[in-house]
């Protein structure tokens, strides 16, 4: 048969030795000396992103767009570090902007129930409300006072003196023609006027009257309805004339107070050049003229109850007859140095969109008013920036669509949050308030994919996506960039400098947590926190400056308190109760690599990968699917090693095969196809009859061409070998086989970087199976065509298998291998897009 060029391979000591990786590719090489400084106090803070062109730059153009939909959603990093990032960019932009206009509310004339919103120049808010305040504080104390003064009152004599005069000329008009009619005009004690007739000057007693002629009694009784007829006209004219007189009286008090209250409002209105202002200023005016006894008897009122407790009075007095001229400052910018960057660390409805609140009194009445309107960040941060995190708004009542109508219709209507409706007693229904704020919203990658799909306003509101990745390039950049973050860490919170030792292991722990030689991870709030843990220890060792050891012990500790798990599991290898061996050599058997994650640690353990192979056309059972203990990566992985064995060995005959796979004493689930190449070469060696060794441990997933590729979490797989190793005693010849793709991943620990240079643990790095094979059977992998080799034995095997069921008087040959189907499957969910699947 034709074959192809077979790879390089470790087939004796000397090629197995170009296989094996020296102690310097375990880890990325960083010279402290090459960072040009002698502690942190001489770096400069970090105060810019790096490695984060694109975020920034889609960042940027968002941002930089005004128009109503292209708010950004930033997505990437995790946890405080990206809320944080994103404000200071948001303050470091915003401090080149105008500060925004001022909003008040005030009180509608018009209509009581529908707060008016007015709209004043950045910082004219606090003016206009101060202002006010010191005119109504002023008219209370002065006004009162000017209705008492000798002016006012001079003038109100002078006029109850001609209007007196007016009165008594009505009442003399009357006394003369009752003198013309021979009548006396009498008052009687109830204000009654009597008229009784005179004779002789004497009037007539009640006998004298009766003694008079029915002629003079019908003409006294004429004369009587005469004088009744006149005094009621005079009456009429005297009611008239009251009311002229009060009406003058109040022209007179507007007119003392107009020169009280015009001359304050004045000032204010040339302070405040505001067309909208001015006509409610005149309307604030006319309402105080028009109610100036409710505005002076409020000082008699206190005085009345001034000697009860104050909850009682509190409960007694009426409403404030000053309110309708107070000011609700809702949005503030006196003091703004640009535009408004408010991050909202808790989306609540009323924390976005406000509340009017309601008071209740002492006997249980609610009531509310126009200054009881409160503001929400979405107000507060109009003209600038707010910054929330979606996936808390998104689970808060209500929010998501208030949130996406106020987006949408560019203003925000502030009502009273009242999810069940037992309290919802207000009818205040205030003016909406346009608003210009750009969202910035902090999410995962998954949520936006999950919005996009299902949410068409969502894609309308948040056009632009940030993106941000999680690291960056290891260059001299990305070094400097790590010590001025350093810096800037240890001047806020007051640490200890960090010498260049120290700066350069920090750097090497940004490695590992990006798990590549050549990047550095972003996510600074873990490296914020390696930064105060290894304070600690400096200071605990009473060092002046943070050195490399204390980074290091750091690290350690962070690995002490999370270890019990795999402590236990490492003792219960050592004592037996999990087998695995990492001595000696046997067939059909290796050990695989596994890693565990808790959320804040993760380790890798060893686990034993076994194959059971025999004649029959059950096909290739993989044990864990059977039991549905094994997840859809996983039997992929599995599928993969069919296609292997198909193009391998079946170019010249059936292939026919009875085998098994399993991890032993593994009970939960399997996913993951970083133990393909575990399985296969414990399927070739179950085949070919080759023993494998035991002290080497197995990673790595394959095609169907059986090419070696890469895995994740390779750091940890060594590391948990490694620890087994130790715990059971370094030989000498242990080590782990990983795929050469995954050498620059490599950023391992410090010991087992010692033990490799040592020569007392190994790491090898493989491009193919053949490689693999080759370096635990220690024979040459070969071909189906070359006598003892590897591939030789299995295709003899195969051979005998498929003979032997020839022989079976009912068997036949079959013509692939048969993957047995599981009792039950789990469908896995579908990737996300641009996710890796």
């Amino acid at each position: 048969m034709s074959t192809s060029p077979l790879p390089e391979v470790c087939a004796t000591a000397s090629a197995a030795s170009r296989c094996l990786l020296r102690a310097e590719e375990l880890e990325p090489q960083i010279d402290a000396h090459a960072l040009g400084f002698r502690s942190t106090e001489e770096v400069e803070p970090l105060d810019e992103v790096v490695g984060q062109e694109r975020a920034m730059r889609a960042l940027e153009f968002g941002l930089g767009v005004r128009h109503r939909g292209y708010n950004v959603y930033v997505s990437g990093m995790t946890g405080a570090g990206k809320r944080q990032l994103v404000q200071r960019l948001l303050e470091r932009r915003a401090a080149r902007e105008a500060a925004p206009p001022d909003w008040v509310y005030v009180h509608n004339f018009d209509e009581p129930d529908r707060p008016l919103a007015i709209q004043l120049g950045s910082g004219q808010g606090r003016k206009l409300r101060d202002g006010l305040e010191q005119i109504v504080e002023r008219l209370r104390r002065d006004l009162p006072a000017a209705l008492k003064a000798k002016d006012f009152d001079a003038e109100r004599d002078r006029l109850a003196a001609t209007f007196g005069e007016r009165a008594e000329a009505l009442f003399q008009e009357l006394a003369n023609r009752a003198r013309e009619l021979s009548m006396a005009i009498r008052r009687l004690p109830n204000g009654v006027l009597v008229f009784v007739p005179v004779r002789e000057g004497r009037p007539l007693e009640p006998q004298d009257i009766e003694r008079l002629s029915e002629a003079e009694r019908a003409e006294l009784e004429r004369r009587q309805m005469e004088l009744g007829e006149l005094a009621a006209e005079l009456m009429a004219r005297q009611q008239e004339l009251t009311h002229e007189m009060r009406q003058a009286i109040q022209a007179i008090v507007r007119d003392f107070a107009r020169r009280i209250i015009e001359p304050l409002f004045r000032r204010v209105e040339s302070e405040l050049g505001s067309e909208q202002l001015a006509r409610w200023l005149k309307q604030v005016q006319e309402h105080m003229l028009n109610h100036l006894e409710r505005l002076s008897e409020e000082r008699k009122e206190k005085e009345e109850i001034s000697d009860l407790p104050s909850a009682i009075r509190a409960a007694m007095m009426h409403d404030d007859p000053w309110l309708e001229y107070r000011v609700n400052l809702v949005a503030d910018h006196a003091h703004a140095q640009g535009a408004p960057v408010v991050v909202e660390i808790s989306p609540s409805y009323k924390n976005l969109f406000g509340t009017i609140e309601h008071d209740v009194n002492l006997f249980g009445r609610l009531s509310t008013n126009f200054t009881r309107i409160k503001p929400g960040s979405l107000l507060r941060a109009s003209g600038g920036y707010l910054v929330l995190d979606l996936e808390d708004a998104l689970t808060e009542p209500l929010v998501w669509k208030q949130l996406k109508r106020t987006l949408k219709s560019g203003r925000l209507l502030t009502d009273v949050y009242e999810p069940l409706g037992l309290l919802a007693t207000t009818a205040l229904k205030p003016e909406p308030i346009p608003i210009d704020t750009k969202v910035v919203a902090l999410g995962s990658a998954e949520l936006y994919y999950l919005l996009q799909f299902l949410d068409d306003d969502f894609r309308e509101l948040f056009k632009v996506r940030a993106d941000f990745g999680p690291e960056a390039p290891r260059d001299e950049r990305g070094h400097l960039a790590y010590a001025r973050f350093i810096a800037r860490q240890t001047r806020a919170e007051g640490l200890p400098a960090f010498d260049p030792a120290a700066v350069a292991e920090v750097i090497r722990f940004g490695a590992r947590q990006a798990a590549h030689q050549e990047k550095l991870s972003v996510e600074f709030a873990a490296v914020a926190d390696i930064v105060r843990e290894a304070a600690y220890w400096s200071r605990s060792a009473g060092a002046p400056t943070v050195g490399a050891a204390h980074v290091r012990q750091a690290l350690h500790e962070r690995v002490f308190r999370s270890d019990r798990i795999a402590a236990k599991i490492r003792e219960l290898i050592e004592e037996g109760t999990l087998r695995i061996s990492v001595t000696g050599a046997r067939a059909g058997q290796v050990n695989g690599l596994a890693v565990w994650d808790l959320g804040n640690y993760r380790f890798g353990r060893p686990s034993r990968v076994t194959a059971a192979v025999g004649v029959g056309q059950e096909g290739l059972v993989n044990i864990e699917r059977e039991a549905d203990l094994s997840g859809s990566t996983h039997d992929k992985g599995v599928l993969i090693l069919e296609g292997y064995l198909r193009n391998r060995y079946a170019a010249r005959h059936a292939l026919a095969l009875s085998a098994s796979l399993t991890f032993e004493q593994s009970y939960g689930w399997i996913e993951g196809d970083s133990a393909s190449a575990a399985e296969l070469y414990c399927l070739l060696s179950a085949l070919s009859g080759l023993p494998l060794r035991q002290d080497i441990a197995v990673t790595g997933s394959i095609n169907q061409h059986g090419d070696v590729q890469a895995v994740g979490a390779v750091n940890e797989k060594i590391e948990g070998f490694f620890d087994v190793c130790q715990a059971m005693g370094l030989t000498g010849s242990q080590g782990v086989c990983i795929p050469r793709a995954n050498v620059r991943h490599l950023v391992l620990r410090r010991d087992v970087i010692d033990a490799v240079a040592a020569g007392r643990f190994h790491i090898w790095a493989v491009d193919a199976i053949d490689q693999g094979i080759e370096l635990l059977t220690g024979v040459p992998a070969g071909d189906v065509d070359q006598p003892g080799s590897v591939h030789y034995l299995v295709d003899q095997r195969l051979q005998e298998i498929l003979a032997a069921l020839q022989e079976q008087p009912a068997g036949g040959a079959a013509s692939r291998v048969r993957l047995a189907p599981a009792a039950a499957r789990r469908p896995a969910p579908p990737p996300l897009p641009g996710e890796p699947g």
